[in-house]
């Protein structure tokens, strides 16, 4: 039908009166002046000033006036954490060194049923490799710096070399490979030590290879390098052969919004005059342009034949309709996957032995494991680490998975006895696991190792109190927490002793292993918290002492994109009214009944740069709000951060946002934003360098709604900070967690003393102070919870 010109001016003008009325409803987002923020990106903070910072961090602790004020653990007690390897002195059944992602080394004398902490006052307590060498079993080498490269991985500072068992460490150098995969010592000569060094986990540095000591790590020489992408993720040496050495290399850089990606630049290379020449060898092996990480082994007794585990992402087999991912999000198309090639000419030919249907072993983040063991005693066994552990005995042409209760999945390394080949120890996202029956049955050290990975805190009001946090692999958990006051005694650096009375108790809880809890203070039983990527759901706790839960995260209207919502979410409740809720994608969300419905009461608060969104199948979601909370004088002064750097402020509910991001460091992920208890104009916000490799400690304060901003870092001597917090009874005293410990200001952060004396070297991932118990509660990523059960002496100290 044709209408006529009137009638089409008329729709027109209409059509334009309701977008200029759309347009004034929608929430306004005023950005800074032109040239206000100088986009100068800070990365790559010189390792020496790490351990710099860190002998200040030492020094600040050791004259601090609150270094009598004690730490307790409490737990949990039951579980672990990543573990990265294992270690044994050859010939022990008893003896036995575990190191963790982020909790440090653990030495076990009696066969696992004690373990004790040997690492716990070093620089760094990121753990890539360990190593003893057979000539000299007092002779331990840590090298630091998980090299997995996960989202939460750890940069180290190099390696560090024990000539007494682990008593005591020693720096040895390499504090500028970040991160180091394999430590190979000598056999018969302890001073000639190589190390796989996988280098920088989010930048380009030189400092990544294969280096090798002839004096005992006096001095180094790189012997293997392919360019500043590139590092060396596995290493093994011809036990009978020793300057004959088997070296992998990967292109291994990851960034914010995407996982690593192939580069053409993987492969294996061998040595046979102790690393001065290497030699390509990878005839038969996939396409490097295809390929991710590739782990390798051999067979001690017969080191001719080797084992290549490949991660190859060869596009695979196309989704179901509605098919979804490990993580719920609607599945890509597959890759092929975990792939296992034997050599049996010393590497001069490789051909694939392992069957179809393997590509789901490692998923598409194969990544993260990339390990293969052959058995010391026969040619045809091999064990390979994904997902599962899996054991072929016919030279990989087929596999079995392991699996027995408490062996957690997700694996990271196996040692075999070479004296015994049913002797197994297992690392892996759980802890640590051994066998005895090569791998019919598993006993577990979950109890012994407490490296358990917290990513927050959340403490209800309930009489006593639960602590809530969200665990790397492990879901969410919850402890009840019987205080302790001065005079009951309690553990110090991790060991359980307790009176019954002040022992916590832990249980599973709402929320999957990324998330955010935000706790109802007038309903302890109302939890809201994520299963993956800021899928929020309501949980209710019932008289059975079960959970009802309703998934109410709002969503994309049919045929647009879905929200973009990170691994922590920002879930906040309103301090006016706790049936509001606030959740953050890339927009900001609210409801104002428990989750039922929702309101979109932000524009995008990122940047949304097309160029940093990641491509299938490295896609991560990036460009998503990180924070959020309101301020406790007004319903609707809200703060809200993103993890590509923006903070903006809204006074109205969201109906205008001004960017308040200008003097704060350039596109750093905002951790936290807190708005002051005590005055409706002071906020401070924390951000975290680390996936730039930068450890600066960026704490920022702001006394008029974040018009203007300062650091507040004063004397903490390296970062990053990872919170900052008031404390509920005295205006000036804050509290911050920082990669090293927890800090303490009495000055509104005009300066800082460490607070404690007892506390590990720790992440400090998060910390809560309960108003009504006056206890202070942290969650580390790598040691589990802590607690200072009266912070009385720290409020009552004299400035």
């Amino acid at each position: 039908m044709r209408l006529p010109r009137r009638s089409i001016l008329f729709l027109a003008i209409a059509a334009l009166v309701v977008a200029v009325a759309l347009a004034a409803a929608a929430p306004q987002a005023k950005a800074p002046a032109k040239g206000a923020l100088k986009k100068v990106k800070i990365e790559n903070t010189d390792p020496a000033l790490r351990l710099k910072a860190f002998d200040g961090h030492m020094a600040l602790k050791q004259a601090s006036p609150f270094k009598d004020v004690r730490w307790r653990f409490i737990g949990p007690f039951d579980l672990s954490g990543r573990c990265t390897d294992v270690a044994v002195p050859a010939g022990s059944r008893t003896v036995f060194y575990a190191g963790a992602a982020s909790g440090g080394i653990f030495k076990t004398v009696n066969a696992g049923t004690t373990w004790e902490p040997i690492f716990d006052n070093m620089p760094t307590m990121s753990i890539g490799d360990l190593a003893v060498a057979e000539s000299d079993p007092s002779i331990v080498w840590a090298g630091t710096g998980e090299a997995n490269i996960f989202r939460g991985s750890m940069a180290g500072l190099g390696v560090f070399k024990s000539t007494d068992a682990g008593k005591t460490w020693t720096h040895m150098g390499l504090e500028k490979t970040s991160t180091i995969a394999r430590v190979v010592i000598h056999p018969k000569n302890p001073d000639i030590v190589y190390v796989a060094a996988t280098g920088r986990e989010w930048t380009h540095n030189p400092d990544r290879g294969v280096y090798k000591t002839t004096d005992g790590g006096q001095t180094w020489d790189k012997v293997l390098f392919v360019n500043e992408r590139v590092g060396a993720n596995d290493l093994v040496m011809d036990p009978s052969a020793p300057d004959t050495l088997y070296a992998a290399t990967w292109n291994r850089i990851r960034r914010r919004w995407s996982d690593p990606r192939p580069g053409g630049e993987d492969g294996l290379y061998k040595t046979t005059d102790g690393g001065r020449t290497w030699t390509p060898i990878n005839a038969g092996l996939p396409d490097t342009a295809t390929t991710g990480r590739i782990g390798i082994d051999l067979c001690r007794t017969k080191p001719s034949t080797l084992y290549a585990y490949v991660d190859n992402h060869t596009p695979g087999a196309e989704p179901k309709p509605g098919e979804k991912d490990a993580y719920g999000r609607p599945k890509q198309r597959g890759i092929v996957g975990a792939e296992v090639y034997r050599s049996d000419d010393a590497g001069a030919s490789w051909r694939k032995v392992s069957p179809g249907g393997m590509e789901n072993f490692g998923g598409t983040y194969g990544w993260v494991f990339g390990q293969v063991r052959v058995d010391p005693n026969s040619p045809d066994t091999v064990y390979i680490m994904g997902l599962g552990l899996s054991k072929s005995t016919d030279g990989g042409k087929s596999f079995r998975n392991l699996y027995s209760e408490g062996l957690h999945g997700d694996h990271h390394g196996l040692w075999i006895d070479p004296n015994d080949s049913d002797h197994l120890i297992n690392n892996n996202d759980g802890g640590v696991n051994i066998s005895y029956d090569g791998g019919k049955t598993w006993r577990d050290f979950h109890d012994g190792i407490p490296s358990v990975q917290f990513y927050n805190v959340a403490l209800d009001n309930s009489s006593p109190f639960y602590a809530y946090g969200s665990v790397q692999d492990q879901y969410s958990h919850r402890g009840l927490i019987p205080l302790q006051r001065p005079g009951a005694g309690g553990p110090a650096a991790g060991r359980r002793r307790f009176n019954a009375m002040a022992r916590p108790k832990w249980e599973l809880s709402p929320g999957g292993e990324g998330t955010l809890h935000a706790i109802d203070p007038d309903d302890p039983g109302t939890v809201y918290a994520s299963s993956f990527y800021g899928r929020l759901e309501r949980y209710e706790y019932q008289p059975d002492g079960t959970w009802t839960t309703k998934e109410i995260y709002p969503k994309a209207a049919e045929g647009e994109p879905a929200y973009r919502g990170q691994w922590l979410a920002a879930t906040a409740l309103s301090p006016h009214n706790s049936r509001v809720v606030y959740h953050g994608f890339q927009y900001l969300f609210r409801s104002m009944n428990r989750g039922e419905t929702w309101e979109r009461i932000s524009p995008d608060l990122t940047y949304n740069d097309p160029a940093q969104q990641g491509q299938w199948p490295f896609a991560i979601p990036f460009a998503t709000i990180t924070a959020v909370d309101e301020s406790p004088f007004k319903f609707g002064h809200i703060y809200a951060g993103t993890d590509d750097g923006r903070v903006w402020v809204t006074g109205n509910g969201g109906e205008a946002w001004t960017e308040i991001t200008a003097g704060l460091p350039y596109n750093k992920h905002v951790w936290k934003i807190v708005a002051s208890k005590y005055d409706p104009a002071t906020v401070y916000v924390t951000l975290v360098g680390r996936h730039d490799d930068d450890f600066n400690p960026y704490v920022f304060k702001s006394v008029d709604r974040g018009k203007t901003w300062v650091s507040i870092a004063a004397n903490i001597p390296g970062g990053p900070v990872n919170v900052v917090r008031e404390d509920p009874k005295v205006k000036d005293i804050l509290y911050a967690g920082t990669d090293t410990g927890v800090y303490v200001s009495r000055d509104g952060g005009g300066s800082w003393n460490v607070l404690g004396g007892n506390l590990p070297t720790s992440y400090v991932f998060d910390l809560a102070v309960h108003p009504r118990d006056n206890a202070l509660v942290i969650a580390t990523n790598g040691r589990g919870m802590w607690i200072v059960d009266d912070l009385g002496p720290v409020q009552n100290a004299a400035k």
